[in-house]
């Protein structure tokens, strides 16, 4: 009888563990910005994602795996390579999808003029959209290139606060809105212009 009652209680903490532990999003799959496990009793915004020990079609593994990290990140070049011309594209739809939004943010950078910048530059902003494609506070400066003296990075910063504005509002769709609505967005804008390149120096 022992063995029995053993046998029921292990069973029965299995299948909970199997209910407790969420589902991974696969890369490509709609992302519910929940970073909390849930269940059947949790109340809205919830994304339920359950798994049970009927379930084949694959492993229960934890829920957010985001296929670009925890913060939206992406890199912005002065001078796009030439099998990336697309990426610095500005689509003519509303924005749907991140590869849209990555595009829109790319295609809005203009950087300092040849005569005031600084050859290799680099620098980093972080902020955050709302659902309606505004900034909800200035971009805040997480990298600048470390021999950069002060008055390069103003120049930088203001040339990057300048494009975004100039861009401004994204329009985003409702969907696309929803999903990026107070994630960090990080972008990293490299100057890769060599002297030579346009007019004026790049110092």
């Amino acid at each position: 009888m022992m063995c029995v009652r053993l046998l029921i209680l292990a069973m029965m903490a299995v299948a909970s563990a199997a209910y407790a532990e969420p589902r991974r999003l696969r890369a490509g799959e709609a992302v519910p910005f929940s970073h909390a496990p849930c269940s059947l009793l949790d109340g809205p915004p919830c994304a339920p994602y359950i798994c049970s020990l009927l379930d084949d079609a694959g492993p229960c593994m934890s829920e957010i795996d985001h296929p670009i990290g925890q913060n939206l990140q992406v890199t912005v070049m002065t001078v796009p390579p030439e099998d990336k011309a697309d990426w610095y594209r500005r689509p003519e739809h509303d924005l749907d999808n991140l590869g849209d939004l990555f595009a829109a943010l790319r295609s809005c950078w203009t950087p300092p003029a040849r005569d005031v910048a600084r050859a290799g530059m680099q620098m980093s902003v972080m902020f955050s959209f709302n659902r309606a494609g505004m900034p909800i506070a200035p971009p805040r400066v997480t990298f600048a290139s470390q021999d950069a003296p002060k008055e390069a990075r103003d120049i930088y910063l203001k040339a990057i606060n300048d494009s975004l504005n100039g861009c401004l509002p994204m329009k985003l769709t409702k969907g696309l809105g929803g999903a990026i609505a107070g994630r960090p967005i990080m972008i990293r804008y490299v100057d890769n212009r060599e002297p030579g390149e346009g007019a004026g120096p790049v110092r």
